[in-house]
């Protein structure tokens, strides 16, 4: 790559589609920043059944695959489960390359709760991480975390893609799923006792918010790391001094890879970021030249 630093794209990438919501949150943080997504689908979910090795091993060939064939200038590993399992040796590994992890917000959480009793829904592999059992212990002497793993509910979010819509029976085992996880953890409101906040520890339940709120009522507030992660990123790429031009009067452009189905890719790039199906484009999911 010849072109000077600022001038050179963010990498972001998730298991799936989820991450899109934190593309989604950078797009409107740093406008004017180029953005290389890769949905890692064909792998997809790692939350609920892929072990740490693996989780680490496609981090890392993602995290190369970006930087040599496209020069990234910093990752944002857009997936809760691949920063508690990765993100450590990721910055390890590659100490030259800026990395910012997600993390469930139980730290804003415990700040603004009202109860001091926060729900907390996540996949399987972030809540047994030893990443996320430091975030809770501390972050827990005054207040109380229900967490509820999630089996299958990043997987509904995913296939829901793969549908064209109305896609009613994906969006029937979203809710149930949505009402299920939220049941198990008990009451909520802003009586004591009840959580009056939720934490969303996996990126792809942004896109079951409105399922969720349906659920836990007007008055609970429903925290993600979409804002906080894009204020990271704007930090680190400041302190770097690789921000991109801000007075620049074009936006930055935007480059979406999957590992999975196209057309899924393609519609949740239309129906959540507005985003035309030519910026879509297929990667094989096992490796070879063309992708990690």
């Amino acid at each position: 790559m010849t072109e000077p630093p600022a001038a050179r794209p963010i990498g972001v990438f998730d298991s799936g589609i989820g991450g899109l919501s934190v593309l989604q949150a950078l797009r409107h943080e740093l406008p004017h920043e180029d953005f290389v997504y890769l949905a890692d689908s064909g792998n997809a979910p790692y939350g609920d059944a892929k072990g740490e090795a693996f989780v680490q091993q496609r981090t890392l060939a993602i995290a190369r695959w970006l930087r040599a064939q496209h020069g990234i200038k910093a990752l944002v590993v857009a997936c809760n489960t691949a920063t508690a399992a990765a993100v450590e040796r990721l910055r390890a590994t590659l100490p030259d390359l800026p990395a910012i992890g997600v993390e469930p917000a139980l730290k804003p959480a415990a700040a603004c709760s009202q109860t001091h009793h926060v729900g907390v829904l996540a996949t399987r592999g972030t809540v047994g991480s030893a990443r996320f059992q430091r975030l809770l212990a501390a972050h827990s002497a005054h207040t109380r975390f229900a967490v509820q793993p999630c089996d299958g509910l990043a997987r509904a979010i995913e296939q829901s893609t793969e549908e064209p819509l109305p896609a009613t029976e994906s969006a029937a085992k979203i809710r149930a799923l949505c009402a299920q996880y939220t049941g198990a953890l008990g009451l909520f409101g802003l009586k004591t006792g009840e959580m009056d906040t939720l934490v969303l520890g996996c990126t792809h339940y942004v896109f079951a918010k409105d399922a969720l709120r349906a659920l836990v009522g007007p008055d609970v507030q429903i925290l993600d790391t979409g804002a906080a992660v894009a204020r990271q990123t704007r930090r680190i790429l400041t302190q770097a001094g690789t921000l991109a031009d801000e007075q620049a009067d074009a936006e930055g452009s935007i480059r979406l890879y999957t590992t999975g189905r196209l057309d899924a890719l393609q519609a949740a790039a239309g129906r959540w970021l507005d985003l035309p199906a030519a910026c879509c484009s297929a990667l094989p999911a096992d490796g070879g030249r063309s992708g990690p």
